[in-house]
């Protein structure tokens, strides 16, 4: 019995991205198949971890050990508040400095050209180099350059890559969208950068529908995008979403291997 390619297209959302680990863990204690991951913004460095092969679990304990210490490294505000210098660093020791064609599972890498205003999506060369585009907040990260391109964040144009893993081959489209946050008055720069991100992936959302067969919603509304110490609610909504999800990702997975056999 054949079954379709599963592909699962990781969303943006920052600090929110910590949900990607437990649709991860859900994943694999029901055996669903991912046979390729697209990522965007914080999507893609969740995806290129798991992809590199740092199993869930291991994942969690990453996740809770990681202090903003350890991945910001100020820079002078001419192109960006952090240089991302430090986060590569760490993403090359932990994918042991892969490139994509080492990967244990296949990986596409989503990043905004600033030069020709289009989203490209990243298949070759290094790993940590690629993601770290990817999650270049502008004004936030320092943007990266590189053959010709100035390179930030994903989530700018793609916020859920759907049609980039289906692009890639997927015959089964597994999204998860990260979601919005309230509105609050904001306290400070970041603030006002991740809130006009939040109004911006409101009106890509409305404007363009994500190619997902399955779209996976967790629960993180009053969640900050920049509060990276809420790892355990976002672990366990996105665990929740997931098992929500799955008699329907489970409902695909019979009806196209049904149609694969006619």
């Amino acid at each position: 019995m054949q079954r379709p390619v599963v592909g699962l297209a990781l969303g943006s959302g920052a600090a929110k991205g910590y949900a990607h680990i437990g649709v991860l863990q859900v994943f694999e204690r029901e055996k669903i198949p991912v046979d390729l991951i697209v990522g965007s913004s914080i999507g893609s460095l969740i995806g290129a971890l798991y992809a590199s092969g740092i199993n869930p679990v291991l994942l969690e304990r990453l996740a809770y050990q990681i202090r903003r210490r350890h991945w910001v490294d100020i820079s002078v505000p001419k192109k960006g508040l952090i240089a991302g210098n430090k986060i590569e660093t760490i993403l090359k020791l932990l994918t042991k400095n892969m490139d994509f064609e080492q990967l244990k599972i296949p990986l596409g890498v989503m990043a905004t050209d600033l030069c020709s205003k289009k989203s490209i999506l990243i298949k070759e060369g290094n790993v940590a180099s690629a993601v770290k585009a990817s999650i270049a907040i502008p004004g936030i990260f320092c943007p990266v350059e590189v053959g010709g391109k100035i390179l930030v964040d994903g989530g700018v144009l793609e916020r859920v890559p759907g049609s980039q893993a289906r692009m890639m081959g997927a015959e089964l489209v597994i999204g998860v969208e990260l979601g919005f946050g309230n509105y609050s008055p904001p306290k400070n720069i970041y603030d006002i950068l991740i809130q006009t991100f939040d109004v911006m992936g409101r009106e890509i959302q409305t404007l363009k529908q994500y190619d997902c067969d399955v779209l996976i919603t967790p629960e993180l509304s009053d969640v900050d995008g920049l509060a990276f110490n809420q790892v355990e609610k976002c672990i366990c909504e996105g665990r929740k979403a997931a098992e929500k999800a799955l008699p329907q990702i489970l409902k695909y997975l019979r009806k196209k291997v049904g149609a694969l056999e006619k």
